[in-house]
């Protein structure tokens, strides 16, 4: 199952609104910047409160304001993968992979650090420093760290963004194997009309 998402949010003299209910799979937001797409990602999140509507994934109710639930991000299980991907800059990407299975919180376990290790091709950088990662790296352990925290659905803002165009392709299809191997359910957003071609198992302009 995906996403029942329906929920508005005034921003000022802007209003966000999405109502969509999707399958299994990538579902992308496309739109220009200050469209309210990482708005959207941080009320999935439960970083950001929205004024009406519910939130939905899997199945399982995060936020229903006319029943007054609002889970805590704590207990939303999950993995959201921000678009300067926020590694600790003081931890090697081990201590960050670690970090991220430490925050494991009841559900389903989610993959060892072997698996995703593997998953991700990030074997030869588990002993280096976040500030001598590329962007297409640091995207890949930062991803890594959400799958090990146990996440039952990954929110991806921008994941081409802080990438050069010889690692788009390596990341979108990273992010293909990710939807068709573990088939976690996948809110991603970019601005870019063939990235959301790509990915989009269900596609929603803002």
């Amino acid at each position: 199952m995906g996403f029942d998402i329906d929920i508005r949010k005034q921003l000022g003299n802007a209003q966000v609104a999405l109502r969509v209910q999707t399958g299994p799979g990538i579902t992308v937001l496309l739109g220009p910047s200050g469209a309210g797409k990482t708005s959207v990602l941080n009320m999935v999140a439960g970083l950001l409160r929205p004024d009406a509507g519910h939130v939905r994934v899997g199945g399982e109710t995060l936020f229903d304001a006319a029943r007054r639930i609002d889970l805590p991000p704590e207990r939303r299980h999950c993995g959201y993968v921000f678009q300067d991907a926020r590694l600790f800059p003081h931890l090697r990407v081990i201590e960050n992979l670690r970090y991220g299975a430490t925050r494991a919180t009841g559900g389903t376990p989610g993959p060892s650090l072997e698996e995703i290790t593997a998953l991700l091709g990030i074997g030869e950088l588990l002993t280096r420093w976040p500030a001598t990662l590329s962007g297409g790296e640091a995207r890949r352990v930062a991803i890594g760290r959400a799958l090990a925290s146990g996440a039952r659905f990954l929110l991806l803002d921008e994941p081409l963004s802080f990438v050069d165009r010889a690692r788009r392709e390596e990341i979108l299809r990273l992010i293909e194997r990710l939807r068709d191997e573990l088939g976690l359910p996948m809110l991603s957003v970019t601005h870019y009309v063939a990235e959301a071609d790509r990915l989009g198992d269900t596609r929603v302009e803002l």
